[in-house]
């Protein structure tokens, strides 16, 4: 096998694979081969990748048939293994052992990562390391409706276990649910648990502020557990659909050592390696950033990193394929990024003084939204590019 030669494999469908996919091409002018569920926007038809649809893609034995036959066809080659959504990362992380030799996966251990990624279990690390979260009440099905808790209404309310949720679909279900009332909140509570759900359920504080309060932090980790990248960005707006609410919508990189440093140690910690993404919100009543959850991956915004300088698709091949010490780097330069019209940005985004640094970055052509791509473009994907930027002002006249 040449070590030096290299194919990223990624599985999803979504923006998350098309911007990873998109820095490798930038960056090496290659095409991934990407497998995702379904044969949709924004994959289907790109000319940066070889997408591939299979409904099954996500189950183990069509996830490791995948896995196996592509690594067997190309011997010769390192399969450069990412996932790009939940599902694929964590049954990247749980058959590690069954992976072929040619393919390398920079991802942690399997009982690692279903201890951060648990809800309950990471808040428990929070608090030993010394890092802020809301304040939290962690509910079970046996607790009932008679308990006490240490902070008043709205309530958030989310599932410890975001994965075992997605299983168990019911009428209204959103990725996170805000109460006003405590009858809203059990309410909320028994129809998640009415769907089958089991696992447990957190409740936290609702810390005030619009989406220009919140917070993403990437981050890679080196194959022997140091960090060795961190680029903050400050999140403007947010998509605000049942489904989509919390998906990033406009950010701004930006630079808070002290915050980073704290997250650094955690990671560095327990030996974390591999790309990590952290929801954080700036809690004004007391001036301290309040993480709310880790991913175990690179997030739906990934290419905020890349546009601002740190290619991701290069940093996983300088540490996965070539072994390369890496140096630590923290991204300072501003660098907008934006998946909605800029019209829509402008309209929502309220606070003057971020329209200003919006309109500055513009000016000086920093500014980027990864699904335009002069790479990727015929007549067919600029329409489709089209109608789904228009489609953003109907969302937010709806839901904002």
């Amino acid at each position: 096998m040449n070590r030096n030669s290299f194919i990223p494999l990624l599985f999803a469908g979504d923006i998350n694979v098309y911007s990873m996919a998109r820095a490798f091409h930038e960056e090496y002018g290659i095409k991934p081969h990407v497998y995702g569920k379904y044969s949709s926007w924004p994959c289907a038809g790109s000319r940066i990748m070889n997408y591939k649809a299979d409904g099954k893609a996500d189950e183990q034995d069509t996830f490791l048939k995948i896995v196996t036959e592509f690594a067997e066809s190309r011997r010769e080659e390192q399969i450069l293994l990412i996932g790009c959504g939940d599902s694929y990362v964590q049954l990247i992380s749980a058959n590690m052992d069954r992976l072929p030799e040619n393919v390398t996966a920079p991802y942690i251990s399997v009982d690692m990562m279903n201890e951060l990624i648990h809800k309950e279990k990471f808040y428990a690390m929070c608090e030993k390391a010394g890092i802020d979260y809301p304040a939290t009440f962690v509910h079970r099905a046996e607790t009932g409706s008679g308990f006490e808790l240490p902070f008043e209404g709205p309530y958030i309310i989310k599932p410890s276990n975001g994965i075992e949720y997605w299983r168990h679909p019911f009428p209204g279900q959103k990725k996170v649910f805000r109460e006003e009332t405590r009858e809203g909140l059990v309410k909320t509570l028994s129809a998640i648990y009415g769907s089958g759900y089991g696992d447990s359920i957190i409740i936290q504080d609702f810390i005030p502020g619009d989406d220009t309060y919140m917070r993403v932090l990437t981050n890679y980790s080196d194959q022997w557990g140091k960090v060795k990248l961190m680029c903050l960005g400050h999140v403007l707006l947010e998509e605000h659909t049942p489904h989509g609410i919390g998906n990033h919508a406009v950010i701004i990189t930006e630079h808070n050592a002290e915050l980073e440093d704290r997250i650094r140690s955690l990671l560095d910690g327990m030996n974390y390696v591999g790309f990590s993404n952290f929801d954080i919100k700036y809690d004004q009543r007391d001036g301290r950033y309040k993480v709310f959850e880790i991913n175990t991956r690179q997030g739906r915004s990934n290419y905020y990193v890349t546009a601002a300088g740190a290619n991701l698709a290069q940093c996983v091949v300088e540490d996965r394929v070539y072994n390369h010490p890496m140096d630590f780097r923290r991204i300072e330069k501003e660098f907008l990024w934006m998946v909605v019209p800029r019209g829509v940005a402008f309209k929502y985004i309220k606070p003057p003084e971020y329209k200003d640094k919006m309109k500055k970055l513009i000016g000086e052509g920093n500014v980027v939204n990864p699904l335009y791509y002069k790479g990727d473009r015929n007549f067919v994907r600029r329409l489709t590019l089209l109608k789904t930027q228009l489609s953003h002002y109907l969302k937010y006249r709806k839901y904002m």
